[in-house]
């Protein structure tokens, strides 16, 4: 390997994230030494940006940021950055509500950006969509009447059951206008958002505005969320804890995320020298 510079795109859950929802220290300190020869790091999340900024300042970022899938591309802190929020059309969003009211789902949620709208109110799909907090007050209430604006994503919370017929239903009467994705076990939410959102279009905005050719971007995943993106990079890497179709497609697998996969990764394709640290 020679020492140019690199792009390296990090999932956070089930990727950078432990299970306890923490970066291992020899991962972060891995990361930070590949900062500080000069490759480029930035976060792909399916999270929103209010779920992913501590991290992001954990790791002393100051480079663009894929939040949603690809829905918001952003720069947190540089607002002149031409950011790109793609979000659903409201028209859209509020037929499937309406679906989902008909089946009788669980819960539903609704985000613009950082706002929350959540149809019923429970303290635990709160923890779980990381609605809590001062800082970002949760709308509770029927989303057919709180939901004003396109929203960024759309998050269905349906009993086990209903996930099947939720999806072929999806796919039969909104398939041209959305993107949808379940969410890993043990929770069976279904994610929305806007039609052609994925990473990969992330990935390709930031990898442009860097400069940085499709050979010379390193991005690590685990899910199915990450399936574009590792398409997508020169250099895919999935986790070992991954699902089976994406450790299919990937150039390379690593480590799972409670074994430092990323860092080990980094350490031995970038020959960085964590020896000092």
């Amino acid at each position: 390997m020679s020492r140019q510079q690199h792009l390296i795109a990090l999932d956070l859950d089930g990727t950078l994230l432990t299970d306890e929802k923490t970066i291992s220290e020899r991962t972060k300190q891995t990361v930070l030494k590949a900062k500080e020869e000069g490759h480029i790091v930035v976060i792909a999340t399916g999270r929103p940006h209010r779920a992913s900024i501590d991290y992001y300042h954990e790791l002393g970022l100051d480079t663009p940021m894929v939040n949603f899938n690809g829905a918001l591309i952003h720069h947190p802190t540089d607002h002149k950055w031409d950011a790109l929020h793609s979000p659903l059309p409201i028209r859209t969003a509020k037929s499937i509500i309406h679906d989902c009211y008909e089946m009788e789902v669980k819960n539903l949620l609704a985000e613009i950006k950082d706002d929350v709208f959540l149809d019923q109110h429970d303290e635990e799909v709160m923890e779980l969509f990381h609605a809590t907090g001062d800082t970002n007050p949760v709308t509770v209430g029927n989303l057919k009447h709180q939901l004003k604006e396109d929203p960024t994503s759309l998050l269905i919370y349906p009993h086990e059951h209903q996930i099947q017929s939720l999806r072929q239903g999806l796919e039969d009467n909104h398939a041209e206008l959305i993107e949808h994705r379940k969410w890993g076990a043990p929770y069976h939410v279904i994610e929305i958002v806007r039609k052609g959102l994925n990473k990969a279009v992330g990935l390709d905005k930031i990898s442009r505005y860097y400069h940085i050719p499709k050979d010379r971007i390193i991005a690590f995943g685990d899910e199915d969320n990450d399936l574009e993106m590792i398409e997508y990079a020169g250099v895919g890497v999935a986790m070992k804890n991954g699902i089976d179709e994406l450790k299919g497609i990937a150039k390379h697998i690593t480590h799972s995320n409670m074994d430092n996969g990323i860092g080990s990764f980094l350490e031995e394709y970038l020959k960085l020298n964590t020896k000092a640290i």
